[in-house]
């Protein structure tokens, strides 16, 4: 029997935004400087707006939402250019969790899979250019199932891909809304905030102990 585990992106496999803002790591602090796009006014005008909203439930392309919104935050650029930028700056892998992921990719009763809120161009960018791809069974994100986590219909998605599972799937997310809405579809979820978090759990420890810590 083989057991599916989750991992959240931004916060748990990647240092970035986290529900706990002294452990956010910003990929927008050189913005302004480098592309003269105030970040404050990005986050509002289109982080929390279309973004959110559009983009990261697959209803409106990023680059369609990046084209509209930027230039009224003073940018003239490629809307790739910035795209690119902003991709490449939001990219810093939280390597001593992915070491763990690798001695559990090791074993032959775990299913690896990303649960996570993402827009189309950040999940294949994730997946091929950072090389998730090589350590998790699949990437189900918000803009592939139409819906965000912590909705219940974010989860019923992956069930529906999944199948039936012989124990319920577990779960490491940063966000205390998205760890209830997981436990209310019948999921095992823990609030990530170190990668102890993960390796002092019960069900992964004992695993780890009979392929070895990770080096």
């Amino acid at each position: 029997m083989t057991r599916a585990v989750f991992f959240d992106v931004d916060g748990v496999l990647v240092h970035g935004y986290h529900a706990r803002p002294d452990l956010a790591r910003r990929w927008n602090e050189n913005l302004l400087a480098d592309l003269g796009v105030d970040p404050e006014r990005f986050n509002t005008e289109f982080i929390f707006d279309i973004f959110i909203k559009k983009v990261v439930v697959g209803e409106t392309a990023i680059i369609d939402a990046l084209d509209r919104r930027l230039p009224g935050l003073g940018y003239r650029g490629s809307s790739m250019a910035f795209l690119h930028y902003w991709l490449s700056h939001d990219s810093v892998l939280n390597t001593e969790l992915l070491a763990v992921v690798r001695q559990l990719q090791a074993r032959d009763d775990i299913k690896l899979y990303i649960a996570t809120n993402q827009d189309h161009s950040r999940a294949q960018w994730l997946w091929h250019t950072l090389g998730l791809g090589e350590l998790f069974e699949d990437i189900f994100y918000s803009a592939r199932a139409g819906i965000r986590k912590p909705e219940k219909g974010f989860f019923d998605f992956i069930a529906d891909r999944i199948g039936p599972q012989s124990e319920p799937p577990l779960f490491f997310d940063d966000t205390p809304k998205v760890i209830d809405g997981a436990r209310a579809a019948g999921w095992e979820a823990v609030l990530f905030n170190t990668t102890e978090d993960c390796t002092s759990h019960p069900w992964i420890a004992a695993r780890l102990a009979e392929v070895g810590e990770p080096t």
